[in-house]
């Protein structure tokens, strides 16, 4: 049965028994119908080595289910046991200024080398007996490998790691001439002998970007397997969906980390001043699988390790916070956590309870959740986001950009530039984020800035013919402009944007000045650029815009060439958000202040979500007349806005 899951992370081993029942009591009273459990949880399944007893969690996961609320059962591999580390001594991930943590020093969590085999082994193996002894318990819903998995201090350096980049390598490059040459070790007399000579990077030092993208890539591949070898293992005994719990800006590949995963599922603690920025990864996890994504973990009122930080979350911001994900294409929305721990890491955190078991003022939002999708639950089911816009967002080109941005500051938020330049100015439109891999035939518009390498899942095939076809690709800047191996292009600007778009470049200003500015060639001036300036030169195409820069040449910002039945708009700037939506043309879902966020939903129900998100008033102008579900009554015309509020309008027969 199709339904939608609001609930927290409860780590019942850490209480005694009897508080179980009251903890349900608690959920229930609140509307609670889903819990994560047993993430960091192996000594309490598995004391010592083969003594693996997991009755006492059988018996939550049926008090749960007997109550009415459904289990997200997560694998223990964050933190293993010492046994396991006092059994498998070179398990312990080696930190790039070479210090290993004794293995009677463990003090915290992700200390794992992802390539030791026993841990592996070890991780395969308790999946397993967890997959089996629930199997298919009509109580658990789905399965998260371990907990926000990722190269943490870019990843272990023990020799074993060192061994495996240098294979890696091999493999890639097959010779060491080979790789000098892509690399561009030649410069600084750098080249290498043979792949023996071949170190890790040093963090702490300046570096070949080459070096420090495969390094990251390297790192990356066995995490991608050490997750789905505990996937595999879990499939042996359950078709519950897997997936594994991630967070932004962690250097992985969202496509790939998912790619033989069932469910993407995210965790985030994002802050008043920036709760507009989720959203973005929202539109992103809604085209990685067919099933909705899931949040895993987000906060409730506040976050924080040993004291609260980062400032309140007031009720209202927390019920917000909760609807975005499940009016953005989610069905479960999770909190950490469920009830404040009495003692060890993370003492300041936010949660549902106290650690003396009372509830906390910004309990008050899971209830109003809870209440929200009681009354529509029947519209959101029945209703989905389909979107005619998508921006294009490359996990291998914010590595890239991670190591070479050529652009002052742009490796600190290459995100938080798709955003504010991009995602944001469509704010009241559907725009789908959408990797290289994706069919590009349900959209009419696709934006790809900041696409470093264009020579992915034969992207450059594709949104060609998508083009001739009718499509309206706007690319660049910063597109196009490096191979696989983080290097530029020897013989030209771009691997193939010249030729595309009729374009000579004459000139390329990888950096940001307030002075420059371009007019449309009608003579309205284009307040603002940004992210760099590339003047062009027309072979085959016509001038939208041209910079008022006499540096510049007064050469064309943005060009036009007709194909087949569509068009190519490459950007030489970032224009300013009045621009960027002159060029996208399509009409937004509604009239509304900025400070909204419009979610269109169509199939059996149609209607539109209309939800503040930046803490003052605002209003939307509705374009007819719809049934206002929250408040059980039709409305029209102008509708104000409080702060952190929301509508669910269907649209009436």
């Amino acid at each position: 049965m199709k339904k939608f899951y609001i609930g927290a992370a409860y780590y019942p081993e850490l209480w005694d028994k009897s508080e179980v029942d009251k903890d349900i009591a608690k959920m229930k009273e609140y509307g609670m119908n889903c819990m994560r459990i047993g993430e960091f949880a192996w000594s309490a399944m598995e004391p010592k080595e083969g003594e693996v007893n997991l009755d006492f969690f059988k018996y939550v996961v049926d008090k749960l289910y007997e109550n009415g609320i459904y289990t997200v059962l997560c694998t223990p591999s964050c933190t293993p046991p010492r046994w396991l580390f006092n059994k498998y001594p070179d398990a312990m991930r080696v930190r790039s200024e070479r210090h290993v943590v004794s293995t009677m020093d463990v003090h915290s969590r992700v200390h794992v080398c992802k390539s030791n085999p026993g841990a592996r082994y070890e991780n395969a193996r308790i999946a397993r007996e967890m997959a089996k002894a629930f199997a298919n318990h009509p109580g658990v819903i789905g399965w998260q490998i371990d907990n926000e998995i990722w190269a943490y201090d870019y990843g272990c350096y023990c020799d074993r790691c060192k061994a495996g980049f240098k294979e890696y390598l091999k493999d890639k490059f097959g010779t060491i001439e080979n790789l000098n040459k892509s690399w561009g070790m030649y410069r600084w007399s750098l080249e290498y002998n043979s792949f023996d000579e071949v170190l890790p990077p040093s963090w702490k030092s300046w570096e070949n970007p080459s070096r420090m993208v495969e390094w990251l890539r390297f790192q990356n591949s066995l995490i991608y397997s050490y997750v789905n070898e505990q996937a595999d293992a879990i499939r042996e005994y359950s078709s519950a969906p897997i997936g594994t719990d991630m967070m932004t800006d962690d250097f992985l590949d969202y496509n790939k980390m998912n790619k033989t995963l069932d469910v993407v599922q995210h965790n985030h603690y994002n802050t008043t001043q920036n709760l507009y920025r989720i959203i973005f990864n929202y539109d992103f996890y809604r085209t990685l699988k067919e099933r909705p994504f899931w949040v895993t973990e987000t906060l409730l009122g506040w976050n924080g390790s040993i004291a609260a930080c980062n400032g309140y979350r007031s009720v209202d911001y927390c019920y917000i916070n909760s609807l975005l994900p499940i009016a953005h294409g989610a069905e479960m929305n999770l909190y950490w956590l469920f009830r404040s721990h009495p003692n060890g890491h993370e003492l300041g955190h936010g949660a549902f309870l106290n650690s003396s078991g009372r509830p906390n003022n910004v309990a008050k939002s899971v209830k109003m959740i809870t209440d929200t999708l009681t009354k529509s639950e029947d519209f959101l089911l029945n209703s989905k986001v389909k979107s005619k816009i998508a921006l294009t967002y490359s996990g291998e080109a914010f590595n890239m950009f991670l190591h070479a941005p050529l652009v002052e500051n742009f490796d600190h938020d290459v995100d938080i530039k798709f955003v504010e330049h991009f995602h944001k100015v469509f704010r009241h439109h559907n725009l789908d984020v959408i990797e290289t891999d994706r069919c590009l035939d349900e959209y009419e518009v696709i934006m790809s800035p900041f696409l470093a390498c264009a020579e992915y899942d034969n992207f450059k095939e594709r949104i060609v013919e998508w083009i001739e076809n009718g499509g309206t690709w706007i690319v660049g800047p910063l597109s196009d402009i490096m191979n696989d191996n983080t290097t530029k292009y020897k013989d030209k600007p771009y691997s193939f944007l010249e030729e595309l778009c009729g374009v000579y470049t004459k000139y390329q200003l990888p950096m940001e000045d307030e002075s420059f500015t371009a007019s449309w060639t009608d003579g309205e001036k284009i307040e603002k650029l940004s992210m760099g300036c590339d003047a062009y030169e027309l072979v085959d195409a016509e001038s939208l815009a041209t910079y008022n820069v006499d540096d510049l040449d007064n050469l064309t910002a943005i060009a036009r060439r007709k194909i087949g039945k569509g068009q190519v708009i490459i950007l030489g700037t970032v224009p300013d958000h009045k621009a960027l939506r002159k060029l996208v043309n399509k009409a937004p879902i509604l009239e509304a202040s900025s400070n909204i966020d419009l979610v269109e939903r169509t199939g059996d129900e149609t209607g539109i979500i209309a939800m503040e998100i930046e803490g003052k008033d605002g209003y939307i102008l509705l374009d007819k007349e719809y049934y206002d579900i929250l408040n059980d009554k039709a409305v029209s015309g102008r509708i104000e806005m409080k702060p952190y509020s929301a509508y669910i309008l269907k649209e009436t027969k």
